[in-house]
């Protein structure tokens, strides 16, 4: 990124950068948008430095005079705003604050209408303002080309083995003459696949297969219709899943064994049957404690005690892993935090990122459209950032073997949640660490005690956390919490002590549960993402954690010494601490972890608005991005999209979807240099507003007409059929049939 002038914030010792590009995108090759320059003044006092001048988008007649700042309002400076009045948004659409869906091809997803137990959800409340049930029409080709043909030269196809009760197309030239949308003239016209790794996984499909294709004279006089591949290019045909700089990718065969229920867990089947029983002692016991007379019942207690055996498993040595200042995370994002967008974020400097929520009774069962949260792009597996100082070093950690990518899964029963880690450890390659979501706040999810529901359940998440360390081989467990369920009683803090050094009847008998790392969102599950996340309560727990070394020795002069294999990996044996909340600019980010004593904070709704944040905190400054640069991004958002999902009509369908859903987050996004006072707050909502050109005021919109817009700049036309309605009402698409 080119250098840009620099503004100076008397409440951060970073500065604003804002370099200035022009450039030309058109929905249909007549649009024409230029941004303007900055002028900077930097003289004086740094209480006095601010002044960002936008010459070409000043209004006139305006009052230009500085107001004192308004709380919940984005303090946009006079001369930019439009209407007072401040934008409605609904930020239960980030972190799975609405359950995710693929409602694709009319068809709504089955998990939006049936409770965990297969039930109809008919009495469930919907919630006011949302789009609960959202489908996104359907988006594929007027006639169905043959797999067969897809890859093939016209004049040398592969055999059907359906014959001629094959029900797709098998005439190439009729396929593309009637059966696909035209070519796009977008991105040059060039298929972005085929120009990086010389080969197009969507074949004769691709919407820019006139790049990749031509006719050739045979020697008989017959035309060909060929397609063009380098000879050093990735074969894709034999497992369409598999895409060019895409890991994690699961075989079809494993998925049918697991559907087939022919997968051997040879590591939960036995710990699962051992927990069963070792409930059933436990509570033996304390029926025996609450009955018998105090003789009887010591007497009892003791017979009972002596049943408990051992587990038939003991947790295999873990990884080391690493969080610190410099390790900035993404946090698990549903729907939003899908491949391209955390390819995008590594990009742009995030250290640590994790798949969308997955289900864990879906992944046991082979679910094809759940593993497919688990494919990582290969930037994901490189290994973040490290700076080793005297009190980071981790005794054993490797960072060269190290990666950023990790999955994070829900489950509301032990054996689910085992089964499903020991799955991802075998047909995963490529996970930092298991993480078990325990914050989920959504109705589905919670009332089937996943998510937040097990944040009023210790025990059973206990053993969860201890059944999963103990079957996941390598690879560390790690849990993220809520303050609680309730606003007025916060429970984590007992919660992490428990996970720490397990329950007082447990942790004499099996040690710690092994959980590795906690992150701890500041809000409970009743207050979702109203009000301010508490990071005073976050502080409160971090000190927690902070002094559980002298209680470890304490407990370890008076118990038996733990099995290493079950303790965090830290030096001193305290577990990593990670903070979550309206983390909003690096002055944030450093604030959270100097004074609220986290190791690092994982951020999530202020990456979806302004993903370049991780960049600001590698320099310790505001980016104040232009409208161009971020653009830019929308286009490498669409570019890496096509790679992932593919260049056909599919493909760019999921693509438009998935863009719109990001759009409806970054409109939210008001440019530093249009504001009066810094830092920036998430929780601001901003006014109505013209921007400091034409673009700018394009991006901040709030309506889906403009984000249709903007996705048309790069992918063309939305197909016929095609819907998007966002996860708020106040802003719903369907597009008229054309004709």
């Amino acid at each position: 990124m080119a250098e840009g002038d620099t503004v100076e914030d008397n409440k951060a010792t970073g500065t604003i950068a804002g370099p200035e590009k022009s450039i030309k995108r058109a929905a249909h090759g007549d649009t024409h948008v230029e941004d303007s320059a900055d002028v900077v003044m930097t003289d004086g006092p740094a209480s006095k430095r601010i002044k960002v001048d936008h010459e070409d988008a000043k209004p006139e007649n305006r009052d230009t005079q500085p107001k004192d700042r308004i709380r919940g309002v984005a303090p946009v400076k006079a001369e930019y705003i439009i209407s007072s009045e401040p934008k409605v948004v609904d930020d239960d659409a980030a972190e799975a604050g609405i359950y995710r869906d693929d409602g694709v091809g009319g068809k709504q997803d089955s998990r939006d209408s049936r409770d965990r137990n297969g039930k109809k959800g008919k009495n469930r409340k919907k919630q006011g303002g949302q789009n609960q049930n959202r489908n996104y029409g359907h988006f594929e080709d007027a006639i169905r080309l043959c797999n067969t043909i897809t890859y093939s030269n016209e004049f040398s196809p592969k055999a059907c083995k359906f014959g001629e009760r094959c029900n797709a197309c098998h005439d190439l030239r009729k396929y593309l003459k009637e059966g696909r949308r035209d070519d796009l003239d977008t991105l040059d016209g060039k298929c972005p696949i085929f120009e990086k790794y010389g080969r197009c996984t969507a074949g004769w499909k691709c919407r820019f297969v006139k790049s990749h294709s031509k006719e050739v004279e045979r020697e008989d006089g017959r035309k060909e219709l060929i397609l063009l591949q380098s000879s050093d290019s990735m074969d894709t045909d034999e497992d369409p899943d598999q895409r060019p700089g895409v890991v994690n990718v699961v075989s079809t065969d494993i998925k049918w064994e697991l559907a087939r229920r022919k997968v051997n867990f040879e590591k939960s089947e036995p710990y699962i049957k051992w927990l069963d029983n070792d409930t059933d002692i436990t509570r033996k016991f304390h029926n025996a404690k609450k009955q018998g007379g105090e003789e009887a019942g010591t007497n009892g207690r003791e017979e009972i005690r002596a049943q408990f055996v051992d587990p038939p498993l003991k947790p295999s040595e873990k990884r080391k892993i690493y969080f610190g200042k410099e390790t900035p995370v993404l946090a698990p994002l549903t729907t939003q935090g899908n491949l391209p967008f955390r390819r995008l974020c590594v990009e742009l400097g995030a250290q640590v990122t994790y798949s969308e929520m997955a289900m864990g009774m879906p992944l046991v069962q082979g679910q094809k459209g759940e593993w497919a949260l688990m494919k990582a792009h290969e930037s994901e597996i490189a290994p973040p950032r490290f700076t080793p100082k005297k009190d980071t070093i981790v005794k054993g950690y490797d960072n060269s073997k190290d990666i950023k990518f990790g999955a994070q899964i829900s489950g509301n029963q032990p054996w689910v949640v085992m089964k499903t880690t020991e799955a991802l450890a075998r047909f995963l390659p490529n996970l930092r660490v298991i993480d078990l979501n325990c914050g989920c706040p959504i109705d589905l999810i919670y009332k089937a005690g996943a998510g937040s529901g097990l944040l009023d359940t210790p025990s059973k998440l206990e053993k969860m956390i201890r059944g999963m360390n103990v079957v996941s081989g390598d690879v560390p467990i790690t849990a993220k919490l809520r303050t609680g369920v309730r606003d007025d009683k916060a429970t984590a803090d007992k919660l992490i002590e428990r996970l720490a050094f397990g329950g007082f009847d447990t942790r004499d008998r099996l040690g710690a549960p092994g959980c590795a790392a906690i992150t701890l969102h500041g809000r409970s599950r009743q207050q979702r993402y109203t009000k301010s996340a508490n990071w005073s309560y976050i502080a409160e727990c971090a000190a927690l954690i902070k002094s559980y070394k002298d209680k470890k020795d304490d407990l370890t002069d008076t118990a038996k010494e733990p099995d290493q294999s079950t303790q965090a990996n830290t030096t001193d044996g305290k577990i990593y601490f990670l903070g979550n909340g309206d983390c909003y600019s690096h002055v944030d980010y450093f604030d959270h972890i100097d004074n609220s004593g986290v190791d690092t904070v994982m951020i999530a709704r202020g990456a979806l608005v302004k993903p370049w944040i991780f960049e600001e905190i590698e320099k310790g400054q505001y980016l104040d991005k232009s409208a161009s640069e971020r653009l830019e991004y929308i286009e490498k958002f669409v570019r890496y999209g096509l790679e992932a999902w593919g260049s056909d009509e599919m493909g760019l369908g999921f693509t438009r979807r998935f863009l719109l859903e990001w759009l409806s987050f970054t409109h939210r996004y008001v440019p530093i240099g249009i504001l009066e006072h810094l830092p920036p707050s998430l929780n601001d909502r901003p006014p109505m507003y013209q921007g400091r050109n034409d673009l700018e005021t394009l991006l901040a919109s709030d309506n889906y007409k403009d984000w249709l817009k903007i996705s048309e700049m790069f992918l063309g036309p939305a197909h016929p059929s095609f819907k998007f309605q966002p996860k708020h009402k106040s802003n719903s698409y369907e597009i008229e049939a054309e004709g």
